[in-house]
């Protein structure tokens, strides 16, 4: 007990111990990975073109009509009621996924997670209106790790129930209910957080626009046209918008949103976080609209009802890859300003040729190594965009960039559902489908190592200028030595 007490007088450990249980439980889903051969076996009996032209595509526009109002009332609300409705939104879902029949109750429970996956923001900005900025980046580390541990944990333990205990997914979605209902549970012992970054905002040392590290980036080798305008200091726009976030009056809603589309426009007008940020919206929807529909790949090329399924062990280990290229991020040092695009260019088109290889493949095998592939390429590139873009901003812009990223690529992932998947639009077979993707990625590698070669060539342009004018003046020098001699 006084252990318990010492635990809650120190501030950040608290929350962050609570939001990492929530996370645990919440991401601790091992009917997830097996979700298209639920669908499609004696539990539910969907056919595989339900699933993909009526069931699936309605989670992306779920998704997109809510991302941004959630974004929203999750500052709005203070984050944690925001949290406590994920929580319901995942044991509705999965009460419906067990006790639900027929495409339209599929296509709700579809809806429904649209509004658990909007409300992540709220798990993952909540931590930083309870806790001061010193802690910031611990916090985060504590936080996505969790969930990344219990989605490797599910995804092992749904594959060993399968193979060696053979367990029916009916029981698996039994799992992922109590799971979820202990998220919902443990997170009523959240602290109700008395700031937010936007609308409640304080003026205290706790969260401010000012930089949050103590050493921010050197200038000195920026280019001239960003110099003076580094996005992590205070402008005379985000001073305004600060005061406007300390305004608690609803009749100033409307000019926080005008404020924060202000701030979005002198964001984008650096043009390296343009780049990253073109790259984030566009890679983003194609690896979403793949990771969605893999699994109906996969029981493409081996059927469940006639095949082994490895949906779970594959999602573990590719889960592990991840991990590993990201970490490896840290310590790889690179002038990623001048290699960037180049990274961006390489590995979108790795990504290109493994979507290729699980379309043109016939070799079930094949198409889970190219899997492993597709996501720990996506995982490194996802890693070094959200550093690059991070690194300039302040953490309230931090959040407004990253939401406006994120809700792009929703809308490009909207587009392309519209377009390849539903029955409305071309309604292609998923094996074509991952054509598309593939094709994808090509043109996103193509215009990448495009723009890495012309930013080589005019950097190598730039040296050779100011090597010959050094050389002209070195030569003016030795001339006019020469002639006063």
């Amino acid at each position: 007990m006084d252990c318990w007490r010492k635990i809650h007088s120190r501030g950040w450990i608290f929350p962050t111990l609570i939001l990492c249980i929530y996370g645990f439980f919440a991401m601790m889903r091992p009917s997830e990975f097996f979700f298209t051969p639920y669908l499609t076996g004696p539990d539910k009996n969907l056919t595989i073109e339900e699933v993909t032209q009526k069931v699936l595509p309605v989670w992306t526009y779920s998704y997109l009509a809510l991302l941004f109002p959630v974004f929203l009332l999750t500052d709005y609300l203070h984050y944690k009621p925001v949290i406590f409705i994920q929580g319901i939104s995942l044991i509705i879902t999965w009460l419906l996924l067990l006790f639900a029949h027929g495409v339209r109750a599929m296509q709700l429970v579809e809806f429904i997670f649209g509004m658990v996956t909007a409300t992540e923001v709220a798990y993952y900005a909540y931590i930083y209106s309870v806790v001061s900025v010193d802690h910031y980046q611990k916090v985060t580390s504590y936080c996505r790790s969790i969930t990344l541990i219990s989605t490797t944990a599910a995804s092992l333990l749904g594959q060993l129930l399968v193979s060696l205990a053979h367990v029916s997914y009916f029981y698996l979605n039994a799992i992922s209910l109590a799971s979820v209902s202990m998220a919902f549970i443990t997170s009523f012992f959240l602290p109700m957080p008395q700031k937010s970054m936007f609308f409640h905002g304080k003026s205290s040392p706790d969260i401010s626009i000012e930089p949050t590290d103590k050493n921010p980036p050197d200038t000195a080798n920026q280019p001239k046209n960003q110099q003076g305008k580094d996005l992590r200091t205070t402008s005379e726009n985000s001073q305004k918008t600060h005061q406007l976030f300390k305004n608690q009056d609803p009749k100033h809603f409307l000019a926080v949103l005008v404020q924060l589309c202000k701030d979005l426009k002198e964001c984008y007008t650096t043009k390296k976080l343009l780049y990253w940020s073109i790259w984030w919206a566009l890679a983003t929807a194609g690896f979403s609209q793949t990771v969605n529909y893999i699994q109906v790949l996969w029981d493409h090329k081996a059927p469940s009802h006639s095949s082994a399924v490895y949906n779970g062990g594959v999602e573990a280990i590719a889960t592990f890859l991840s991990s590993i290229t990201s970490l490896a991020v840290g310590y790889v040092k690179l002038n990623w300003d001048r290699t960037g695009e180049l990274a961006l260019g390489i590995f979108s088109a790795l990504d290109a040729g493994s979507l290729f290889l699980i379309h043109f493949t016939q070799n079930i095998w094949a198409c889970y190594a190219a899997y492993l592939v597709f996501k720990a390429c996506y995982m490194l590139l996802i890693t070094i965009a959200t550093f690059q873009i991070a690194v300039s901003l302040s953490m309230e812009r931090y959040a407004l960039i990253f939401g406006f990223n994120n809700f792009v690529a929703v809308l490009i992932q909207t587009v392309l559902t519209v377009t390849v998947v539903d029955s409305t639009g071309l309604g292609l077979d998923v094996g074509t489908q991952f054509l598309i993707y593939g094709s994808y990625f090509a043109a996103i590698a193509g215009i990448f190592l495009i723009r890495s070669i012309y930013t080589i060539i005019s950097i190598k342009c730039q040296k050779n200028i100011a090597q010959n004018l050094k050389t002209n003046e070195e030569d003016q020098n030795i001339n006019g030595y020469a002639t006063r001699l």
